[in-house]
């Protein structure tokens, strides 16, 4: 039986540059850099496939950027480049993410026919001053029409984003917004708190957030809200309307399962080495570019518990002791010795409760510095 691979294609244009996004893209571009970018990034479909003869493909996601605003026929012929080239599993998750903005018709039905299967779209606010504040330039009455014209197409896999933690935002806001996307019936979403990243516009301006005692109660009326919607809380960010649902490409990464990236700014772990291309655009197109390997060895042990305690599925002391050699039995002291509204533990398997993922980052820590007593 093959082993399972995903595919991620980074697509670097957008309609503007979001006032918080430290991702690459590159706002402004012209119709004939999105063709130079669409027949470079089949040529190095094409030039991989070899290397991943003995994988069978089972997620793609287009992430970017704004993969939307390339219109369905770009992205269909990026899809068909990669059915051509690689053994896609019939049942196989593809995302793309999309903007309200961009989702035409023309991209919905193009991408719908080419096997796009499951949407991502960004629409952060159900608020018109907290879009403009982030430097969105879509309307909520764009991303409500957006929404409708994916579900007539057949589209019946929809995460929405949504962000919170904004500048003066309340409790009461964030409730709003939380109902009008629940209104949407979406399938998963997935729920950010504003990070000022020192280099964006937003992050230079340094706005007041909420107070961390704020943000906190913030992050857990999300939670509740989404539990009580019927939401399983399966990755810190995400919720999922059922096991079905999640997202099954991002799960990859919290499960060390292997990927290939394809696209300037696309990270890979394939082949048991990390590499990213160069977030250069230009250099990228001219063919210059080349994958940057990453530096010194990966603890994968390290790894599996930082990443599975951001998960609902926990981490598993067996699987560590199996897995990895490791003796577990210090990471399980340490983990034992939280207060149980912060951690749960069933069979070998540790998880973080809500509350838990709150403070998340020192419990890591905790973790991590007990793995390094084996």
């Amino acid at each position: 039986m093959k082993s399972k691979l995903g595919l991620y294609v980074h697509v670097p244009f957008c309609a503007a540059k979001c006032a918080y996004c430290d991702f690459y893209s590159l706002a402004g571009q012209a119709p004939q850099r999105m063709d130079a970018y669409v027949r470079r990034l089949t040529e190095q479909l094409a030039q991989a496939a070899d290397a991943c003869a003995a994988y069978t493909v089972d997620t793609i996601y287009f992430g970017g950027g704004t993969p939307s605003l390339l219109g369905g026929a770009r992205l269909a012929r990026m899809l068909q480049e990669i059915a051509r080239r690689y053994d896609v599993a019939p049942e196989a998750e593809i995302t793309a993410e999309a903007n309200p903005d961009s989702m035409t018709d023309e991209f919905l039905s193009a991408a719908r026919a080419a096997g796009v299967n499951r949407l991502s779209v960004g629409i952060q606010s159900a608020h018109d001053e907290e879009l403009r504040a982030l430097g969105r330039v879509h309307t909520f009455a764009q991303a409500l029409r957006a929404v409708a014209r994916a579900r007539r197409e057949g589209f019946a896999n929809l995460s929405l984003d949504l962000m919170y933690a904004l500048p003066g935002q309340t409790p009461a806001r964030l409730s709003q917004s939380l109902d009008a996307l629940l209104a949407l019936e979406p399938e998963h979403l997935s729920c950010y708190g504003l990070t000022l990243e020192p280099d964006t516009p937003l992050g230079r301006r340094k706005p007041v957030l909420p107070d961390e005692d704020a943000q906190a109660d913030l992050y857990l009326l999300v939670c509740e809200t989404l539990a009580r919607a019927g939401f399983e809380h399966y990755e810190i960010s995400n919720f999922a309307r059922g096991r079905r649902f999640r997202s099954r490409h991002n799960s990859r990464y919290w499960a060390q399962s292997p990927y290939l990236g394809f696209g300037p700014g696309a990270h890979s772990d394939f082949g048991g080495q990390r590499t990213a291309w160069p977030r250069d655009l230009d250099a990228w197109l001219r063919g210059d570019a080349h994958p940057a390997v990453e530096d010194g060895d990966i603890d994968r042990a390290r790894e599996y518990l930082m990443l599975a305690l951001r998960t609902s599925d926990g981490w598993d002391a067996a699987h560590y002791r199996a897995a990895f050699g490791r003796d577990p039995a210090p990471v399980e002291r340490a983990l034992a010795a939280l207060p149980s509204a912060y951690i749960r533990h069933t069979g070998t398997r540790w998880h973080l409760t809500d509350a838990g993922f709150l403070i998340s980052n020192p419990i890591l820590l905790a973790a991590l510095d007990a793995a390094e007593t084996h």
